[in-house]
């Protein structure tokens, strides 16, 4: 009876988790409710809080107003300085950090799975080091400047990164989740030497400075052109993962159980990590390097939720959403009139989290 008990858990757990899920479903609707909720709380905050103090009926008539709503508007028209303030600054500025966060945590939940390795991030792949690659040699070789010619090139090298480490995988074949972390390790450190190589080349110590400082990561830059494109691949990316939510919870099993319940391993992995390195290339086009996010909201969200990835995921998105919004709000105004990178705050808080849980893993062994 024992030996026969011992395989029925191991091929039918992914079974028992999925089931495992369905019970919750009450508890995972308020869980999203809640996380909505709070996050149009933190949207509608972080819009109000700032230099410049604007009532909330205010800020709603500036927004009706600028989608053609006036007679909806609750208040005269606002003075055109603080109608910029709200719509050229701090709105879109507020929508790219739930955009920035939602695309880094659903990508870190996924890699997570893939690589089964509790310690993976978005940033695994190389995707990070390739945008700011791109974005170096956009501003360097480019007649353009401004943040259009950046945003392009660090996109452009974000793919660029991810093609190599899909080439040296073999286009998703590779059996071996440890073999695609060294991959995206290896990819990682060539195209920051390529970086350093060509800041160190270009001789302009303003682009230096500049550059180190888009590398911690700033939200200052957003506008509405850059948001809108981060928005849309986010959220097409954030979807499509949504999708293969079985096969994510089947991969936390291992890759040859997850083949074993008839999940197509190869085509679920390489769909999976195109979808993580577009939000992340998005994503660190519009704003830079980022980190931890990717890192700390997926295991938070794990403590409340489990592991079904039906409820991982769009919990991951929100949770990942509102962290930002509240990080980026600390970051513009707890240290007046300046400004420190938002990319430092996460690294503050993600660095203790990521002891945790390299202690945690080690422990498990």
């Amino acid at each position: 009876m024992t030996r026969l008990a011992e395989p029925r858990l191991v091929t039918e757990g992914p079974v028992a988790k999925e089931r495992r899920g369905r019970r919750t479903v009450p508890q995972a609707a308020f869980l999203l409710g809640v996380f909505a909720m709070i996050l149009v709380v933190s949207i509608v905050v972080a819009t109000l809080v700032g230099t410049a103090s604007i009532g909330p009926l205010d800020v709603l008539g500036i927004v009706l107003r600028r989608l053609g709503l006036e007679t909806l508007a609750p208040t005269p028209p606002a003075p055109p300085l603080i109608d910029a303030l709200i719509w050229q600054s701090r709105l879109p500025r507020v929508l790219l950090a739930a955009t920035v966060g939602l695309g880094l945590s659903v990508s870190g939940a996924v890699l997570q799975s893939i690589t089964r390795n509790p310690l993976a991030e978005p940033y695994l792949l190389g995707v990070s080091s390739g945008a700011s690659t791109g974005a170096v040699l956009a501003i360097v070789f480019s007649l353009g400047t401004g943040a259009s010619v950046l945003s392009t090139g660090a996109f452009a090298g974000a793919l660029l990164a991810f093609g190599i480490v899909i080439m040296l995988i073999g286009g998703g074949r590779v059996s071996n989740p440890a073999r695609v972390v060294l991959t995206g390790v290896l990819v990682s450190q060539f195209f920051s030497a390529i970086t350093s190589f060509v800041l160190m080349i270009s001789g302009d110590a303003d682009l230096t400075r500049g550059f180190t400082y888009w590398l911690l990561g700033s939200l200052g830059g957003a506008r509405w052109e850059p948001l809108l494109v981060a928005s849309a691949v986010t959220l097409i990316g954030a979807v499509g993962c949504l999708f293969f939510a079985p096969a994510l919870d089947a991969f936390t099993f291992g890759w040859d159980t997850a083949a074993s319940l008839g999940i197509r391993t190869t085509q679920a992995r390489l769909v999976l990590m195109v979808l993580t390195a577009l939000m992340t290339a998005a994503a660190v086009a519009a704003s830079g390097a980022i980190g931890f996010i990717g890192l700390l909201v997926p295991h938070v969200v794990r403590l409340l939720a489990g592991g079904t990835h039906r409820v991982l995921l769009p919990l991951c998105g929100l949770g990942g959403a509102i962290f930002l919004i509240w990080v980026d709000l600390f970051a513009r105004s707890a240290f007046t009139p300046h400004e420190v990178p938002v990319g430092v705050i996460t690294a503050l808080l993600g660095a203790p989290v990521f002891a945790v849980v390299l202690n945690r893993a080690a422990a498990r062994r």
